[in-house]
Order: structure tokens, then C-alpha cells, then sequence
């Protein structure tokens, strides 16, 4: 199956003090990223940063309605999304590989990068519900509408796939322009992806094919 050309439709950044963009996330208003020691809330309408967290936030981001959920080392972090408080944490499947973090399904979902893996976390317990294998290095991972996506980022080539959510395989590929990283992936429920663009301090959003499109 070859990948059809990824649209980037806008992109964000780079901002002031953000020198890398990890994990990214949305309320249904506004994309949540992770930047190290900070959880910034950005308007994609105009491209500002409205307020930050002082969280731990080295790699994915979730959302589940209410609350927030950090990838920190070898834990997830459940926090508050007003005062950023740290509510729960609990282990991270991966110990410390953990890449992508999504809400779906009343679970967590968390990509392993290097293991090329991505696990359902019970979100109470870190308990590993099931796990799904990929072929290619895991960055992000979003679901919208019953599709499971996740980024890949392995050197200069990184693309957004869609895979089937039982057996792994790989429905639909969209390659990015070659040099653009992935390194965080979330859905606004629509037609748009935001990816995270790693050490280039930006956010971009991808246009999300329509169902089928991208298939060969």
C-alpha cells in the first residue's frame, strides 16, 4: 500500500520557551501540548497560547471529558486541567518507553515507541487491557470515530496511519514531507489531525482523509 501525500493545513510555532513539542491532545476547543516542564493550552483559531500548566510532560497527552492525562518517565499523571494539580498517577506500561497517550473507550491507549507497540491501560489500575503490534516505530496515537490512528517517526520519514484496531493491520498511510517528525497525534473529532513537530517547537494540522480515501 503506498501512503498518499499527507495536507498540512496550518502550522503553529514556533512559540517563545517551547523548544520541543511532545504530546498533543484536544478539549473540543482548544490543543493541549506537552513541552517538557510544561502543558500549554493553545486556540487553533488563532495560533496563540493562552496559559500553561507547571507539569511534568516529556512525552503524551490525553483528554477524557474532564480530565487531563501526562506521560512523565515511567508513570501517567491524571491532572487537573484548571490548576494543574496531580491527581492520580499510575504506571506506565512501558516503564519509561512510552511514547502516545489517547482517551477512547473509557481506556487509556499508549504507544511504545521503540517496541512498536500500542497498549489499552486500564486507567484506574495501569492494568495492560490488550496490546496491538506495529511494524514501525509508535509516536502518537488517536482515535476518532472508530478509527485508530497513530504517528510514526523513524529519521527523516514519519507518517500517520490508521490501523485496524483488533488485528494491527494497516488500513490507510499518509506521508508527511520528508524531515517533518511526528511526535505527538491527536483528532479534533472532525477533519483535522494535530501533530506534534518535535524539536521544531511547532504544532501542525493535518487534514483527515475521508473514510476510504486513502486506501489502496
Amino acid at each position: 500500500m503506498k501512503p498518499l501525500p499527507a495536507e498540512i493545513l496550518r502550522e503553529y510555532g514556533p512559540f517563545e520557551g517551547v523548544s520541543a513539542v511532545h504530546g498533543v491532545s484536544f478539549d473540543g476547543r482548544h490543543v493541549w501540548f506537552a513541552s517538557g516542564d510544561w502543558l500549554n493550552l493553545l486556540d487553533p483559531a488563532s495560533g496563540r497560547i493562552l496559559r500553561a500548566l507547571e507539569v511534568p510532560a516529556h512525552a503524551g497527552t490525553a483528554f477524557d471529558g474532564r480530565h487531563l492525562y501526562q506521560l512523565f518517565e515511567t508513570r501517567i499523571q491524571k491532572v487537573d486541567p484548571q490548576s494543574g494539580r496531580v491527581l492520580a498517577t499510575i504506571p506506565a506500561p512501558g516503564g519509561g518507553g512510552d511514547s502516545g497517550l489517547a482517551w477512547a473507550e473509557g481506556a487509556l491507549w499508549v504507544g511504545q515507541y521503540r517496541e512498536r507497540r500500542i497498549h489499552q491501560v486500564d486507567p484506574e489500575t495501569g492494568a495492560i487491557l490488550r496490546t496491538l503490534e506495529s511494524n514501525r516505530f509508535v509516536t502518537g496515537v488517536t482515535w476518532v470515530d472508530g478509527e485508530l490512528w497513530h504517528g510514526t517517526w523513524e529519521g527523516e520519514d514519519s507518517e500517520l496511519r490508521q490501523i485496524d484496531p483488533h488485528s494491527g493491520e494497516v488500513l490507510q498511510r499518509l506521508a508527511l514531507p520528508e524531515g517533518t517528525g511526528v511526535s505527538g497525534l491527536e483528532s479534533d473529532g472532525g477533519d483535522r489531525f494535530f501533530c506534534g513537530g518535535g524539536p521544531t517547537g511547532k504544532v501542525r494540522a493535518v487534514r483527515r482523509p475521508k473514510r476510504g480515501a486513502a486506501k489502496a
